[in-house]
């Protein structure tokens, strides 16, 4: 081969990887020493007389791609454009046409070559990479500078040849689908590709009628005005909350009074819609949805999927897709020039936007309707907690200023009472006096009083309110956002579930074979084979398109679900052995501190073990909710759901199940099980023969179950939901920075000028879902609905918590995550039905905390029965009991005692029968009376709340008047539209008709000897025969005779025809 003229480039490089191919068809190995290039030349046959001239666009080498019989020889330039405007960063390199979506996957290094034109080396490696080192001439100042071309011949190993292989394919469907591609050019260095696609208007057209997008139409018409004391309310209202209002020129634009009438998109009515620009008619979030739906669907057969990018992603062919952001979210100081991504920063994701109202319609316009309720929710659920933490500081304060007149506590700190208590411990502890628990019993009265009782109620009333006023908020939101009417999309299988469809129809298939298999012999092996390729030729088409009646079968889920269940269960263990582990922990230090000969020490035993064991119980529970987030996901994986609405309910209920046992079964322990199965004194339950169960503190068990909700309720809020949030991203991003500077220098790409926003994009975290954010709030609800009878301010807690907490996902949502896809949904989903749960579950747990936790009854039971006075005055020697000291175990009773009287009885908290009584420290009286008043209270606490809140349900509607009128005006003025436009058709026609009549009566009597003639063989240009051919007579025949001719085939007579359009 020889090249006679000056090479160019192109020239050269075809004649090498010609030479180079068949060299490699010829031999097996290749090695990775350096060649000269002239050497190659030589052996390959391609002689040049001049020098390479190298002086062409590179772009020309940049898209060149040279076809060989078994390989792909990509020509790429490191070139890269660099557009310095930010407003072309968001576009295809032509700065037209806007990119909707993008692509991300991961090719290999390539290896260079610096060479000049007496010195050109041809680099084989063993990844099958061939750079090719030229040198390249600045044409302005003549100074060489060496070139540095990367030549790819065949994939560097078979994995990655599959991947090209198959996003080509990919790609292919994609543009067959109608939409537009613009690639990376190849660089030097190894890193990731990012494939740009665009939706043109009629995509955009066709995906929004197939997919049923509603659409703003020109109709529009004005909302009804209040009048009267309700307008003056209402514009009062509206100045009051104006300066919480954020500055947002969408949200002033929805707030005004004029509506228009939307309508599912149709090509065929676009004169009904305002559209002013087919570029920005449809917003970004649904140009990126619609996109979504085309890569979701397209086929791609090589991988023997039904679906695309999800398998393509999960099988590693592309690294990640993702919409871009609108721009920079750094603020530029004019409002009108602020893309939707900066009024969010400015209005929305600063701390110093809290007191402000949340711009629900941009972030739904934004980030798509799935995080707009999820926003909305969370704004609605904030925002009716002022009024509960309201009324739970009132209570508190009704507490502290009462604990003065409290004469249980009065009774407990008067020193003159003398009650001498039995040990707390065996041996090591010695008698007490109950004067000394003054402190705790002031401090239980905060939260142990009647006005608990009247919070508990409420905060029952509180959470049926909530979701009923959630449930009118989220309806308000369907209508001003178009969902009303949505239905139901059809979701495409994971790839996880198509992947075990196809194993198991491989696994069918080969057994087959195996089974039916017929001996052949020699003679018929020929026909058998052609008949055998044949047979593998028509399935390796058909590999794609896997049967729909195919499924998966309870069968092949049963493994998953027995390892689902017994996981489960063994995870309810760990829990519980979690708890008994600190209950060991409690009861073992408490009785090495009583051992202990410094009296300080003995004195703070109580306060110090508390406090250990519940931060030990906090850590314990923050370990195990990261380690049953990710049980909860493997488990699901198990059970092979089909889609992934039902794989994301199954993950939420498994997530829920777990995190709400590991965060409230301490609370629970210490509301129900402390100190019930501890014993008396002389009879006591032992753990381990050695150690007491633990009793509560002498003014209760409340105020503890007060501290334990209490520290674990900020703990989790603080260290969790906060510091978590906010520390693991910034430990992320620290990572991949130092993982960055840590690279080979060479490897460092130093771009020019402003990076593209896809770039940027790609640097932030992916976006992983709303279930953590949901569930971190589900599981906050719990703390201030189920418990909040003994503790009164976690609904302030609660408020302070999500002040915060919105601002810091609306700032991890703007700042540092990827743009989401935006997802269509009418409501939250499975998690309302949880809220629900919760919000009838907690009417329980208050009900049997007050009964059995607080003394609220026993002090009822003893003022009403056993009260001589009427008072409460007597009530702490009510509830004691007595027991003679020589009557404890041997090796039991306090070693040293500090008090100098003789003790002959002593006291402890429970209602049994002193020692001189006929059945000696078995169950009183006052017992059973106190145990039948308690049960009854749960009872009827139970069915007066319930009954409350179904009457609360029934009261406030679940749809808003004004929305349901709004409705029915809407649904009626879109169907005088349609009839006012098929009545102008028919019009339309109809006069048409007639003109064609009057013109045919003419004809008939200007040419009596043509009426004859069949109307069907009447021609447009036939009109009138005239003698002249250079007529002057204006044509406005043709288009009403062929319109004449249309009509006449559908109906001879158009007063029938009319008829039958105005019945349809």
């Amino acid at each position: 081969m020889a090249v006679s003229r000056s090479p160019s480039f192109a020239d050269a490089l075809k004649c090498v990887v010609s030479g180079v191919s068949a060299a490699l068809s010829e031999s097996s190995s290749i090695y990775s020493d350096l060649v000269d290039v002239s050497e190659v030349i030589d052996s390959i046959g391609c002689t040049f007389d001049e020098s390479f001239d190298l002086i062409e666009d590179p772009l020309h080498h940049v898209n060149n791609m040279l076809h060989t019989s078994d390989n792909k020889i990509h020509v790429a330039s490191n070139l890269m454009d660099m557009d310095q405007d930010p407003r072309k960063r968001l576009y295809f390199s032509d700065g037209r046409r806007k990119v909707d979506y993008v692509l991300v996957y991961h090719y290999r290094k390539r290896s260079l070559v610096r060479g000049s034109p007496s010195q050109h080396r041809l680099s084989i490696i063993s990844n099958g990479s061939y750079p090719l080192g030229v040198e390249e001439k600045d044409p302005e100042g003549g100074k060489e500078e060496p070139a540095e071309v990367v030549l790819n011949i065949g994939p560097p190993d078979p994995a990655d040849g599959e991947k090209i292989i198959i996003r080509e394919e990919f790609e292919g469907n994609l543009k067959e689908a109608g939409l537009e591609i613009e690639h990376d050019k190849e660089s030097k260095f190894h890193g990731h590709a990012f494939v740009r696609l665009h939706a043109p208007w009629n995509v955009l057209s066709r995906e929004a009628e197939f997919l049923k997008i509603k659409v703003p139409t020109k109709k529009s018409y004005e909302l009804r005005e209040d009048k009267g004391l309700v307008a003056t309310m209402n514009e009062v209202w509206r100045k009051i909350n104006r300066p919480f209002q954020p500055n947002v020129p969408h949200q002033e634009q929805e707030n005004s009074r004029t509506k228009f009438l939307s309508h599912c998109f149709s090509r065929d009515k676009l004169h009904l819609y305002n559209i002013k620009s087919k570029d920005t008619f449809f917003e970004n979030s649904t140009r990126s949805r619609i996109v979504y739906e085309i890569l979701r669907r397209t086929a791609c057969t090589r991988t023997c999927q039904t679906m695309g990018i999800t398998t393509l992603i999960a099988n590693g062919v592309y690294d990640s897709a993702f919409p871009l952001h609108d721009g920079d979210f750094r603020p530029t100081g004019q409002v009108e020039g602020k893309n939707d991504r900066q009024l969010l920063h400015d209005e929305w994701a600063r701390y110093g936007a809290f007191y402000k109202y949340q711009p629900v319609d941009l972030i739904r316009k934004y980030f798509g309707e799935k995080i707009g309720l999820y926003f909305a929710w969370l704004g609605l659920y904030t925002q009716l907690l002022m009024p509960a933490s309201v009324v739970g500081i009132i209570v508190f304060f009704y507490g502290w200023a009462t604990v003065d007149t409290n004469i249980p506590s009065q009774e407990m700190c008067d020193d003159g009472q003398n009650f001498t208590m039995c040990p707390l411990c065996d041996r090591a502890c010695d008698y007490w006096h109950l004067s000394t628990a003054c402190g705790t019993a002031r401090a239980s009265h905060l939260f142990d009083n009647p006005a608990t009782v009247f919070f508990a109620i409420f905060m029952s009333l509180w959470a049926a309110m909530f979701l009923e006023h959630w449930k009118r908020r989220q309806i308000s939101l369907n209508y001003s956002w178009d969902l009303t009417g949505m239905e139901e999309e059809e979701e495409h299988p994971r790839p996880k579930y198509e992947t075990i469809l196809l194993q198991k129809r491989q696994r069918k298939k080969k057994n087959k074979i195996t089974k039916n298999e017929p001996e052949r012999g020699v003679e018929e092996s020929g026909e058998l084979g052609k008949d055998k390729w044949r047979q593998r030729l028509l399935s390796a088409m058909a590999a794609g398109n896997p049967p729909g009646h195919e499924k998966l079968t309870w069968r092949d889920r049963l493994p998953g679900y027995l390892i689902n269940i017994s996981s489960i269960l063994f995870m309810f263990g760990v829990t519980c052995a979690a708890v008994f582990s600190v209950v060991i922990y409690r009861v073992t230090i408490s009785a090495l501190m009583a051992m202990n000969p410094d009296p300080e020490v003995k004195s703070n035993v109580r306060v110090t073990v508390t406090a250990t064991a519940v931060v030990i119980n906090l850590v314990v529970i923050l370990i195990l909710d990261e380690i049953y987030g990710m049980v909860a996901a493997w488990l699901t994986e198990l059970e092979i759901p089909k889609t992934e609405t039902n794989f994301e309910e199954r993950l939420i209920l498994k997530a829920f199940l777990l995190k709400f046992m590991n965060a409230y079964a301490p609370i629970f322990y210490v509301a129900f099980f402390k100190g019930r199965f501890a014993g008396r004194p002389g009879d006591y339950v032992y753990i381990f023969n050695d150690y007491r169960m633990e009793e509560c503190a002498p003014g209760g068990c409340l105020i503890e179950l007060c501290i334990q909700l209490s520290i674990i309720m900020l703990g989790k809020q603080l260290i969790q939901n906060n510091i978590f949030e906010i520390g693991i991203p910034k430990l992320k991003k620290l990572c991949r920075t130092l993982k960055d500077k840590e690279r080979d220098p060479e490897e460092i790409v130093e771009q020019p000028g402003r990076r593209q926003q896809w770039h940027l994009d790609y640097d932030l975290e992916p976006f992983n879902g709303l279930t953590p954010e949901y569930m971190e709030m589900i599981i906050q609800f719990g703390f201030v609905s189920l418990f909040v009878a003994s503790f009164p301010l976690a609904p302030l807690f609660a408020l302070l918590n999500n002040i915060i907490e919105i601002r810091l996902d609306a700032k991890k949502f703007v700042t540092e995550l990827r743009r989401p896809d935006a997802v269509r949904a009418k409501d939250i989903g499975i998690w309302y039905n949880i809220l629900s749960g919760l919000g009838k579950f907690s009417v329980i747990i208050n009900a049997f905390v007050i009964a059995f936790t607080s003394d609220f009854i026993p002090r009822l039971v003893y003022q009403y029965i056993y009260s001589e006075t009427g008072t409460m005055h007597g009530f702490i020697n009510h509830t004691l009991s007595y027991f003679n000291v020589s009557n404890f175990k041997a090796g039991t009773t306090p070693a040293i005692s500090s008090l100098n009287t003789d003790i002959i009885v002593c006291r402890y908290k429970d209602y049994r029968e002193p020692p001189w009584s006929t059945e000696p420290y078995q169950f009183s009286k006052q017992y059973w009376c106190v145990l039948a008043a308690r049960l009854g209270f749960v009872i009827l606490f139970q069915n007066l709340v319930i009954a409350m809140s179904m009457l609360v349900a029934w009261v406030i509607p679940d749809v808003p008047k004004n929305i349901s009128e709004q409705l029915k005006k809407e649904k009626t003025l879109l169907v005088d539209v349609f009839l006012n436009e098929e009545k102008e058709k028919l019009q339309l026609i109809q006069s048409l008709f007639s003109k064609d009549l009057t013109q045919e009566h003419q004809e008939e009597l200007q040419v009596p000897d043509q009426t004859a003639l069949p109307l069907q063989q009447a021609q447009p240009g036939a009109a009138l025969p005239t003698p002249a051919p250079t007529s002057t007579a204006p044509r406005t025949r043709p288009r009403a005779a062929s319109f004449s001719q249309f009509t006449r085939q559908m109906s001879m007579s158009p007063r029938s025809d009319i008829t039958q359009h105005t019945a349809v």
